[in-house]
């Protein structure tokens, strides 16, 4: 066959190759000429064979579907845009033949991969020459049927498809290998096109030179950020016949080298990796023995998974910094717990209790002073202007200091949760916070009110009040009566005699202060205890507050970021292979970031 041209590509004049069209043109025994057969084959509608993914890629695809998810909430658009065109192209390729794998030939300018593609088909189908750039579009040679839809999705038109001479070897059935255009052509249309079909495809022949084999281009471009692709990866050094003696195998040591800092697993001693092997074109040295790794490659029928599941561990790898926590991450019960302190300090949980402690006592006093004592007291508040002691008010300032005490421990909260998450979540979990911190300076300040109001209702009073009252009231009937019976024998009206009538008196007055004293121990307890009552209610209420919320907001976000975590450990591969691919039945293959892991 004769090569594709650039004319041939501007013009799209039919393709002709001389005698072997002289040949295709004969009929065969079935009276079809090859040239109707190939016609046929190019105008072929695909039909979808290729089975669903099964094993732990099709897991690994799962978990990076639901990944994407639960994210798109908390993350922009462009950073989900890679694992999102994974999930598209895993679809594409799912729906296209698992019978066939697609390999395409990249090199420099000059480095021999047209000739190296001809030597494969065993038919010069692409151009070789002088001229640059020599191959202007991808050229595809087939060595079965069924490939149709698979070119139809590299945009490889049917005058560009081709088939090797005479049906090709019986091992590369299955085989479609395409020539691209030089990646560091002088025409950006040409680059535009490697890498477009270079994101596509199912595994890469990369012909190096030993010239260029360093190039710096090459490396960093392509090898380095595809070392993840190593075991989808051929490396061939062409043009051995030009290196005199040992020269080939030094440049070839270097080449690994060179692979090896790239980031490259080499797949040597049995280990998944990258194959490397020195040829000639040109000769024809060492192609066999790339025919029969290629041959072997494509029976195995899972390179379409290898490179799956190669573009899974890539995305994953871009994906780390949003998802992968520094250290241990959540809320621990201390946290919990200094929240709710600090939120019963700003209520004021503590003077609260106290307060409610002076209450109960005040009013145990009352019940059992003596009356000359509270009349002492009636008398103390009608000397004070409006007739009653002040109200106690709580100054601007310290409602301005309770306000800042909710928000500070609000944002002390939020820090602690989000210590250590990814900045996406840990943005989250602030703005989570925030917005349930709104309003919640004036709610603890309804629950100090309805606590105030619980108060101000007739507190419980124990069972030895009655008697402690009667007893009080005793003592004051005691007094008085102790009183008359001495006013009566000044007056005359009673017989003489002080001793009794003060004894009485005394004792009234004696036992009064001892009776409210007896009361005032006895009442320390129940006093305390319901200080303590009213301190632990509004806690209680305060923290309930800030749970709802504050913590149980927080606490989403946590949960979804661990939901999440979880489902990134499952598309990160971590402890198990990747997965199978359409029609392979289940048989794993390795994760390339796990060969390297091994390699290095």
């Amino acid at each position: 066959m004769t090569a594709i041209t650039d004319d041939e590509n501007e013009t799209g004049d039919r393709w002709d190759d001389g005698l072997i069209a002289r040949r295709a043109a004969e009929p065969d025994e079935d009276g079809e000429t090859e040239a109707e057969a190939a016609e046929a084959l190019l105008d072929e509608e695909h039909l979808p064979i290729g089975g669903p993914y099964v094993g732990p890629l099709r897991v690994r695809l799962d978990a990076l579907r639901e990944l994407i998810g639960l994210s798109q909430t908390r993350l922009d658009g462009k950073t989900l845009a890679e694992a999102g065109r994974v999930l598209d192209e895993a679809a594409a390729r799912q729906r296209l033949s698992a019978r066939h794998t697609v390999v395409a030939i990249a090199g420099a300018t000059g480095s021999g991969k047209s000739a190296l593609f001809n030597a494969l088909a065993q038919v010069p189908i692409s151009e070789t020459g002088l001229r640059r750039p020599t191959t202007s579009a991808p050229i595809a040679c087939t060595w079965s049927d069924g490939s149709a839809g698979l070119l139809d999705r590299l945009a490889i038109p049917p005058r560009l498809r081709r088939r090797p001479l005479a049906g090709g070897d019986e091992e590369l059935f299955g085989l479609v290998l395409v020539d691209l255009p030089d990646h560091d052509s002088a025409v950006v249309r040409h680059r535009e096109q490697v890498d477009r079909v270079l994101a596509l495809v199912d595994a890469v022949i990369w012909v190096v030179d030993p010239e260029k084999y360093a190039d710096a281009a090459l490396h960093e471009r392509y090898l380095r950020p595809l070392a993840g692709h190593a075991e989808i990866t051929f490396v061939v050094l062409n043009q051995v016949d030009r290196l005199p003696g040992e020269a080939a195998d030094l440049v070839l040591d270097d080449l690994r080298r060179l692979l090896d800092e790239d980031g490259m697993a080499l797949g040597e001693h049995g280990e998944p990796g990258a194959t490397v092997l020195a040829l000639s074109a040109l000769t024809g040295e060492g192609v066999g023995e790339l025919r029969d790794l290629i041959g072997k490659f494509v029976q195995d029928r899972n390179a379409a998974a290898r490179r799956l599941s190669a573009d899974v561990d890539a995305a994953a790898t871009k994906l780390r910094s949003v998802y992968v926590a520094d250290g241990r991450t959540g809320l621990g019960e201390r946290s919990r717990e200094d929240f709710s302190a600090r939120l019963a300090e700003a209520v004021g949980a503590a003077a609260a209790g106290e307060a409610a402690e002076r209450e109960w006592t005040r009013n145990a006093g009352r019940a059992c002073g003596t009356p000359w004592l509270r009349l002492w007291r009636w008398y103390e508040r009608t000397r004070m202007p409006g007739g009653r002691l002040p109200e106690a008010t709580v100054p601007v300032e310290e409602e301005l200091t309770a306000r800042q005490r909710v928000e500070q421990a609000v944002r002390t909260v939020a820090d602690e949760a989000a210590q250590g998450l990814p900045a996406p979540w840990a943005t989250a979990v602030r703005e989570a916070a925030v917005r349930g911190a709104e309003g919640l300076p004036e709610a603890l300040d309804e629950l100090a009110v309805r606590e105030v109001d619980v108060r101000g209702r007739r507190p419980l009073r124990p069972a030895w009040w009655p008697a402690a009252v009667l007893a009080q009231a005793s003592m004051t009937l005691l007094q008085i009566y102790g009183g008359l019976w001495l006013v009566g024998q000044i007056v005359g009206v009673l017989e003489p005699g002080l001793l009794a009538p003060v004894l009485v008196m005394l004792a009234g007055i004696v036992g009064g202060p001892l009776v409210e004293w007896a009361c005032a121990a006895a009442a320390r307890g129940p006093a305390r205890r319901y200080g303590q009552d009213a301190q632990r209610r509004l806690q209680e209420a305060a923290a309930g507050c800030g749970r709802a919320r504050v913590l149980d907001p927080v606490a989403a976000e946590l949960l979804r970021y661990r939901e999440v975590r979880e489902q990134y450990a499952t598309v990160s591969g971590s402890g198990s292979e990747s997965g199978s691919g359409p029609g392979t039945g289940g048989t794993g293959v390795g994760s390339g970031v796990a060969a390297r892991a091994r390699v290095r």
